[in-house]
């Protein structure tokens, strides 16, 4: 909004030039979504005691759970009231791939909230065939609409590989498939790995600044042609969504660090791990989310693992999963292993980056 109003006075006024480039307005919409989370949020926690938000005991095995009973639940909600504010602020509105995203982000938000609305006030969960059915089809949609969008004749069905370059796999028709598990992948990991004070809003924090990095050099004729991605006519404007989620996860960081003040709830998980699938999407960059969101897809493998175990033998791999809960069953402190899990993830994310050079 503030591109279209005020860079076309630049004329009038040199300095408004500076709305023309996009590390400027990523910079700033940032700063937007953390300053409106990091003020409403007090106000926000109180609205939600007010109207019985508040978390009850889920795993009544794990140790200091009980300290953790009447949390407030919900603070996703606020988390996407500042993306999109900041986006929408900040971004160049005509770029399609950037409704995509918002879509997309909205659409899983919207489950995820009836998800919370349902915990707070009924005590029952979404069925889990749910979480899975309904990501797969907003992922199907975002890949057809994104697919027949004629800016750029090699979205169609193409992704990067890694470590590979000019070497695409190319799905065809199934890249539809592809896309819907792609979305429910990402959200479903982001929403098992929201379970410890700080863990998922840490790690989102992290890898939306990488994408962030990702969708600017493919958004650039020149960076991407240099570093042998796939150029994406407008996915630059992306960096601004991607600097919204950073912003607005860093500020609801600060009242989610341990002991939490609030919890982000699945209207924040699932909406933020649908978002960073579909920008990952819409930059040609799926594969190179098992790298820079590593620990989501560690959390996702530690459960499917410990239920085809059970299954299969009859005996558990971890004391309990997702992995965060077997390390607190083996004692460390919440802190430490979000922390130590911290570290890992971006230990993951400077190699993702070092692929695009590696290529």
């Amino acid at each position: 909004m503030l591109y279209h109003l005020l860079y076309p006075l630049r004329e009038h006024f040199f300095p408004f030039n500076l709305f023309r480039y996009i590390t400027f307005r990523s910079a700033y919409a940032a700063f937007t979504a953390f300053i409106i989370v990091l003020i409403w949020m007090p106000h926000f926690i109180r609205f939600l005691r007010a109207h019985n938000w508040v978390a009850g005991i889920r795993e009544p095995s794990l140790p200091r759970v009980s300290e953790k009973v009447g949390t407030p639940l919900g603070g996703g909600i606020l988390i996407l009231i500042a993306i999109v504010i900041a986006t929408l602020l900040w971004v160049n509105l005509k770029e399609p791939y950037v409704w995509l995203a918002l879509g997309t982000t909205l659409a899983l938000g919207g489950l995820g909230f009836y998800d919370d609305y349902r915990k707070t006030h009924s005590s029952t969960d979404v069925r889990p065939r749910t979480k899975l059915i309904f990501p797969f089809v907003v992922g199907m949609v975002l890949a057809f609409v994104a697919t027949y969008f004629p800016k750029n004749p090699y979205f169609t069905y193409k992704t990067s590989v890694l470590f590979l370059k000019d070497v695409y796999l190319n799905f065809g028709i199934f890249y539809i498939i592809f896309v819907g598990i792609v979305i429910t992948a990402t959200s479903n990991a982001v929403n098992l790995t929201d379970g410890i004070d700080g863990l998922s809003s840490g790690i989102m924090t992290q890898v939306a600044t990488v994408y962030a990095v990702l969708a600017y050099i493919v958004g650039n004729v020149k960076l991407s042609q240099y570093l042998n991605l796939i150029y994406i006519p407008g996915g630059g404007e992306l960096t601004i969504f991607l600097a919204s989620m950073a912003g607005a996860s860093l500020g609801f960081l600060w009242y989610n660090m341990h002991p939490a003040r609030i919890f982000m709830g699945d209207t924040g998980s699932m909406s933020l791990g649908g978002a960073i699938g579909a920008v990952a999407v819409l930059i040609k960059q799926e594969i190179l989310l098992i790298l820079v969101g590593g620990i989501f897809v560690i959390e996702a493998l530690s459960v499917i693992l410990q239920v085809i175990s059970f299954k299969l033998r009859g005996k558990r791999i971890f004391l309990m999963t997702p992995l965060h809960h077997h390390f607190e069953k083996l004692g460390w402190p919440e802190t430490h292993i979000m922390i130590r899990f911290w570290i890992a993830n971006i230990i993951l994310g400077i190699l993702a980056l070092s692929t695009l050079k590696i290529r």
